[in-house]
């Protein structure tokens, strides 16, 4: 796992950014594993500046979508992706994947994307948040992890943190259809971008601590090709903070951040 630190969020989220459109200059044709969420605004915003006028020839999957949340909803995250990402680009629809969160069987719609995922060839590089509570995607702490893609019960907290998406008085969904851990895991690149204090808990569980369903991202730590971006708060819980900063810092000796 390689961890690099970054003065603030928006230098982390430039990088995130910067370290996608290299992937998809070296394979126009990538698969990406998408994510959402108010931390992954400036990337999608930096990503609409630095792709604009060239080629839309990747594929995406997102990680998980509102069970009952139809796409034309305001707050599902096809919605999102189209408001922070597609429509700017003219991304084609036959080229976005997201689970259908209106099917009427949640499961048999999960295991029709994990099956997508496969057929088209795997995700080359997902794109990963963090939950507070040490989620990615919608696992929630004790996710098997072994798990695929299937519809996941949101712990309370995540309910709770989601609901300021929502009207007032609007019922904030309780379930979200997820890639599990497992199929996360099979993504040949992995990058998670977390920023804030409010994660830095979360944040030295997932890179320091034990391998445990209790922090599910802490299974990135298998993973052959794992990049954390953070900035200066959310890795303020880290032991080893002093040698992640060194790592940061750019330079021709040091390729870590090459």
């Amino acid at each position: 796992m390689k961890v690099l630190v970054f003065p603030d969020a928006a230098t982390a989220s430039a990088a995130t950014a910067a370290r996608i459109v290299a992937r998809l200059h070296d394979n126009p044709r990538a698969v990406l594993g998408l994510a959402t969420g108010g931390t992954m605004e400036p990337v999608y915003a930096a990503l609409r500046r630095d792709l604009a006028g060239g080629p839309v020839a990747f594929t995406a999957f997102n990680l998980d979508e509102y069970v009952g949340l139809p796409a034309d909803h305001p707050q599902s995250y096809a919605s999102y992706m189209r408001a922070h990402f597609y429509d700017a680009l003219g991304v084609p629809a036959a080229q976005t994947h997201l689970p259908r969160g209106d099917a009427p069987d949640p499961q048999a719609e999960a295991d029709r994307y994990e099956a997508a995922i496969k057929a088209a060839g795997g995700i080359d590089l997902q794109l990963l948040g963090l939950g507070a509570n040490g989620h990615i995607g919608f696992n929630e702490p004790i996710s098997s992890l072994g798990s695929r893609t299937r519809v996941k019960t949101l712990a309370r907290k995540t309910v709770n943190d989601n609901a300021r998406f929502f009207r007032p008085g609007e019922e904030v969904p309780h379930q979200a259809i997820t890639m599990g851990i497992a199929t996360i895991l099979e993504a040949r690149e992995i990058l998670l971008l977390t920023t804030g204090k409010t994660k830095s808990r979360a944040v030295a569980q997932m890179i320091e601590g034990p391998v445990s369903a209790i922090c599910p991202a802490s299974a990135l730590q298998m993973h052959p090709r794992v990049t954390v971006l953070l900035d200066t708060a959310s890795a303020a819980d880290l032991s080893l903070r002093e040698y992640y900063e060194i790592i940061s810092k750019p330079g021709p000796d040091n390729p870590e951040t090459l």
